[in-house]
């Protein structure tokens, strides 16, 4: 990472599956699951919504194309997709890429609710209805006063 004395991770040499004018896709070193892959574009910037258009659309068009790969080879049963952006978003690599994590009937208890689980009592929630006070704020959630 620029600044930080270490170098970028991502912008360093990496095994790489795909790759277009601006952006590769790689496998994740610590996989949630069989497949799991990064989609990273070339031009080190740590947060996504400062990539430029083209950058994303390349970033999407891999994210696809990696999609179609891993049906083919693992043929998961769904998928997650996921960017970290800051600290408190998760992001631990501060240079942007995109998750996109195959998912397999059974590898977890309750699945539904998907990526609101990175708030665990924020992903079962009522469907067709306004959440019950208790279910809005939890720990670390501010009121809305």
């Amino acid at each position: 990472m620029k600044g930080s004395g270490k170098p970028c991770l991502f912008c360093g040499p990496r095994q790489v599956a795909r790759r277009n004018g601006l952006a590769y896709s790689t496998r994740d070193s610590y996989p949630v699951s069989p497949g799991h892959t990064l989609v990273i574009p070339a031009r080190h910037c740590p947060d996504f919504f400062e990539l430029a258009p083209e950058e994303m659309a390349a970033c999407m068009e891999l994210l696809v194309q990696e999609r179609g790969a891993l049906d083919e080879e693992f043929r998961p049963d769904g998928y997650n997709v996921g960017v970290n952006v800051g600290r408190s978003g998760g992001q631990s690599v501060y240079h942007a890429h995109i998750h996109l994590i195959p998912r397999y009937a059974g590898d977890h208890p309750a699945p539904q609710g998907g990526v609101r689980q990175v708030i665990p009592w924020k992903a079962d929630y009522p469907r067709g209805g306004a959440p019950s006070d208790g279910m809005a704020r939890g720990p670390g959630r501010p009121s809305r006063r």
